[in-house]
């Protein structure tokens, strides 16, 4: 049975997302998609659905929801504080959504991106064969109070799951390989490049991250005469005043500062999830290994659903404590178990 999600409250950068328009990089038109992917890969393999349904993308905070008939959620990437109706929700689980229930959603609490999945998915029409918002191209628009979303059919499928979010929040090591201008910056400055510890800037958004560091910036000779050219998320443009800015999935197509290396794919989220103040440090790898690092890590998400197990529950916090089967079979209390019957 469908229904629709009736947004009551919304924070500023509530958007849906799914995996993006591939395709269409020729038309002007990058990617876009899930701030952060695994996030969707992660609420798919809880809810036993498919990783191509939209969710909704929650940035930096969330908000208040309703759905008209019981539905089944899922909440991942950045963990936020949840309730249904004032009973608190553990993260990166599945839980059951009564038709009528209030979902509030809080701020986050160690990341950027916070997502919440229904079964079924969201029932909005496609456009250029995505549900996804892409806000700097003019497709679709932010949310807000008062928006009703219709929802998917649901199969059948358990909720009270969990999973063991893939790591990713807090910052840390990021992977680069070399970029079209790598070779243009001098040996000193890549090696002060790698060396230095960067700290995710408050000035970030789904085009792009800006990083803060000590000192002076970094620069290459003959960074004003590069003619723009194809760029690609991950890529990290030195801008004019010698900050990298790694570029995200919303980024534009073509453009003209020098880039010092690309993020490879697989830890592009860790850069999406640092939160303000997070550090992070570079380090180039050769292609041989990002390619090998990527196979894995697509492994990784294909192996997800095999990673699911039974959220483990204190009966005094279960709300619905009743609709649980906790007792299989039952035996007699008179009967000697050990006594051969005639």
């Amino acid at each position: 049975m469908s229904g629709h999600l009736d947004i009551v409250q919304a924070g500023p950068g509530l958007s849906l997302q799914d995996l993006g328009r591939p395709g269409f990089r020729a038309q002007g038109l990058t990617i876009g998609g899930a701030a952060d992917p695994v996030a969707l890969y992660e609420g798919a393999a809880i809810l036993g659905q498919s990783a191509n349904l939209a969710a909704l993308e929650m940035a930096g905070s969330g908000g208040a929801f309703r759905v008209s008939v019981d539905m089944r959620i899922a909440l991942t990437g950045a963990e936020m504080a949840a309730n249904i109706d004032g009973d608190p929700l553990i993260w990166n689980a599945s839980h059951l959504l009564p038709a009528g229930a209030t979902l509030t959603i809080g701020g986050a609490r160690n990341g950027s991106y916070g997502y919440l999945h229904v079964g079924g998915g969201f029932d909005t029409s496609p456009q250029m064969g995505s549900r996804s918002s892409h806000l700097s191209a003019g497709l679709g628009r932010a949310l807000q109070a008062g928006d009703s979303l219709p929802l998917g059919q649901d199969g059948t499928g358990q909720t009270g799951m969990t999973l063991t979010p893939v790591t990713r929040f807090g910052g840390g090591a990021v992977r680069v390989v070399a970029s079209m201008q790598t070779a243009s910056f001098s040996p000193d400055t890549r090696d002060r490049f790698t060396q230095t510890e960067f700290v995710r800037d408050a000035r970030a958004n789904r085009m792009g991250v800006r990083m803060d560091q000590p000192g002076e910036g970094f620069t290459t000779e003959g960074q004003l005469t590069i003619v723009s050219e194809v760029i690609v998320p991950g890529d990290i443009q030195i801008t004019g005043d010698g900050a990298p800015f790694v570029l995200m999935y919303e980024c534009q197509t073509t453009g003209g500062y020098p880039r010092i290396g690309t993020v490879i794919p697989c830890d592009l989220p860790r850069v999406a999830q640092a939160q303000t103040g997070a550090a992070i440090r570079f380090e180039f790898v050769e292609m041989a290994e990002a390619i090998a690092l990527q196979t894995r890590f697509l492994a990784e998400l294909k192996a997800l659903p095999s990673k699911v197990t039974p959220l483990v529950r204190d009966p005094a916090n279960i709300r619905d404590l009743l609709g649980y089967q906790l007792i299989s079979g039952a035996v007699s209390a008179q009967a000697n178990p050990f006594e051969e019957e005639n």
